[in-house]
């Protein structure tokens, strides 16, 4: 009695989990099992389990490993009682180990208890993994190396998909983040193809936002701007048809940015036509980019004087730069007008023009006091008319190339407008006698920056180099040339602990020559706040070649705040005398001079505002000087 009873309640019990399956990966051809059915909740019979046995029902050997790890999962041993609930949970077990493709139980009644067999269906051995729709970002060896330890092995799904995750992670470590396995195909051979959507660009849109960041208005229509389209996508290293990248992205976004025609840039991702594909949006907020402004005022050198200023940094939407600056006043007419285009459209070579005109009337740094001319010793002006033009490209990621040619008629007068070609103590002014030079010049610039940071550089270096070749086109005009260079290396330091923020040590050397016979107004002026600090303008010496040797420690102080210890030295290297009329020497210049202090650096939305004060070290005199940026 106590047999059939068993046979009776076993039978429906063990039965009920005989279709259960275990969840697989889809086999091409293989029926997937149904699932499991629902368990009641109320209290099941338990049965004496007597024998244990697995069953392989598949052509595919199970190792002896593996049959031993089969018995250690499941909980259903001889000599114990087991209900259908536990025997389901066994199955589960086993199908969470990820080698089978179908588990079942098979109960039979024996006279001293119940045989249990759990038949299991192995997956197939795995041979290769195969991939469908990735790219050559996906580089070769890669999933070879995933799924190594696999290959020749029996398929273990759980395996499968941790190496599927790493395979994610491969992608996404290298800034493909919509890079993901959409599909796992297995077939009944052992051969596995991964379907990847890499995420590819189906296209780059540009939209605009209004001050509240809509891209709509109050009535729904959408918000239009003045930049063209194309300002905004050559900026972009990304694409259509390439395989989204957030890294690259981020830097597309940050040059156009740097464009510096726009108060915001957001980014924004739309499916495209095809699934698997996206749709880049890049949104820009506008800024105002245009200022006029009139002024008046009253001089002693020219008189009652009007103004006028007008300046478009966008002008036609093509970020194209256009300034006019006018003063008329009762002796002169001064001007400045400039354009600059910093893309040619339709080069590859992002090639950038710049072309001005200009009427300038200014005081020279090498005349300065106490020699003068007229018969009331003032300084003399040095006037230029003249009109230039350059070019500009970058030949890679970190250097750039300039060539440009510029003429000018300059010429030296005293206030009243008179040229004076000769000081009060007799010496020239200027390398015409009449007072007049016209200079024709070639230049050409070149620039190598390795800096981790143009803005806040902690490391790396930076080397310019220019030249000037003045060309005689016509009676009166120059030839000579002149040569400058410039380099600066910084080096991370931690000396204190003042604030959070990177410490450096910075670095710069400049010098500079000109071969042949130039005019005195154009020696190079050493002292003052771009050259050495802690002198006035021009006041250390007026030379033929100089050299001037920076250092300083630049820390940060409060947020946005920085501090700077600088040394400064230069010398004319002696050449002062070799400049027609000596200027230097006439007026007393030293020739080299030095100083140091301490700086103030403030980040403000158009950059670092430059605080220094320093100490003349020849003199103990004291000097305040302010600027835009660092001085190198």
């Amino acid at each position: 009695m106590h047999r059939r009873y068993s046979a009776v309640l076993l039978t429906p019990l063990v039965c009920s989990v005989l279709t259960v399956a275990v969840e697989t990966l889809p086999v091409q051809g293989q029926t997937p099992t149904p699932p499991s059915p629902a368990i009641p909740s109320e209290p099941e019979p338990e049965v004496l389990v007597a024998e244990v046995f697995v069953k392989n029902d598949s052509d595919i050997p199970i190792p002896l490993e593996l049959e031993k790890q089969i018995y250690d999962t499941i909980t259903t041993k001889p000599g114990r009682t087991t209900t259908r609930r536990r025997i389901q949970e066994d199955i589960n077990r086993l199908g969470a180990l990820g080698l089978f493709s179908n588990v079942q139980a098979q109960p039979e009644d024996t006279d001293i208890g119940v045989r249990i067999t759990f038949v299991v269906q192995p997956n197939p051995i795995l041979k290769a993994v195969r991939t469908e729709g990735a790219s050559a970002i996906l580089e070769a060896g890669v999933v070879d190396r995933l799924f190594a330890n696999q290959i020749g092995k029996i398929t273990n799904l759980q395996e499968v998909r941790a190496s599927v995750k790493a395979l994610e992670k491969y992608y996404q470590d290298r800034g493909f983040v919509l890079a993901q396995v959409t599909d796992v195909k297995a077939q009944p051979d052992g051969i596995i193809t991964l379907v990847i959507a890499e995420g590819v660009i189906e296209d780059i849109r540009v939209g605009f936002l209004n001050e509240e960041g809509k891209d709509v208005d109050k009535e729904g229509r959408k918000i239009t701007g003045i930049t063209r389209p194309f300002i905004i996508t050559r900026e972009m290293n990304s694409q259509p048809g390439q395989v989204f990248n957030r890294n690259t992205v981020q830097a597309d976004l940050q040059r156009v940015f740097g464009l510096g025609i726009f108060d915001d840039v957001t980014l924004k991702l739309d499916p495209g036509t095809d699934p698997q594909k996206v749709v880049v949006t890049v949104n820009v907020r506008e800024r105002n980019t245009g200022s006029i402004a009139v002024g008046a005022g009253l001089s002693s050198a020219t008189g009652f004087f009007g103004t006028l200023s007008f300046q478009q940094q966008n002008f036609g939407g093509n970020n194209q730069k256009v300034g006019a600056d006018l003063q008329v006043g009762e002796r002169d007419l001064l001007f400045d007008v400039n354009f600059t285009d910093p893309w040619l459209a339709g080069d590859p070579n992002r090639t950038s023009f710049t072309a001005n005109a200009f009427s300038r009337r200014l005081f020279s740094y090498v005349f300065d006091s106490p020699v003068g001319v007229g018969a009331f010793n003032e300084t003399p002006r040095i006037n230029r008319l003249g009109t230039g033009f350059s070019f500009s490209r970058p030949l890679d990621n970190r250097t750039t190339a300039s060539l440009g040619f510029r003429f000018e008629r300059v010429s030296v007068t005293d206030s009243g407008g008179n040229n004076t070609p000769l000081d009060i103590g007799g010496r020239q002014l200027s390398l015409d006698p009449s007072g007049t030079d016209n200079l024709f010049s070639l230049q050409f610039a070149y620039a190598l920056d390795q800096r981790d940071d143009p803005n806040k550089t902690t490391s790396g270096s930076v080397l310019r180099l220019a030249t000037e070749q003045a060309l005689p086109f016509s009676t009166g005009s120059l030839l000579y040339n002149r040569l400058r260079a410039s380099y600066s290396f910084y080096v991370p330091v931690r000396f204190t602990n003042f604030a959070e923020g990177p410490q450096t040590l910075a670095f710069n050397i400049q010098a500079g020559t000109v071969l042949g016979a130039f005019p005195p107004y154009d020696a190079f002026q050493i002292g003052g706040s771009n050259s050495v600090r802690g002198w006035d303008e021009g006041k250390i010496g007026s030379g033929r070649s100089f050299a001037i040797f920076s250092a300083e420690y630049r820390f940060p102080v409060v947020s946005v705040v920085g501090g700077v210890l600088f040394f400064d030295y230069g010398t004319d290297l002696g050449s002062g005398a070799s400049v027609i009329g000596d200027p230097g020497g006439a007026r007393g210049k030293p020739g080299n001079g030095a100083g140091y202090g301490v700086g103030l650096r403030v980040q403000s939305p158009l950059g670092a505002i430059r605080i220094d004060y320093g100490i003349n070290l020849t003199t103990g005199g004291t000097q305040f000087s302010f600027g835009l940026g660092e001085k190198f």
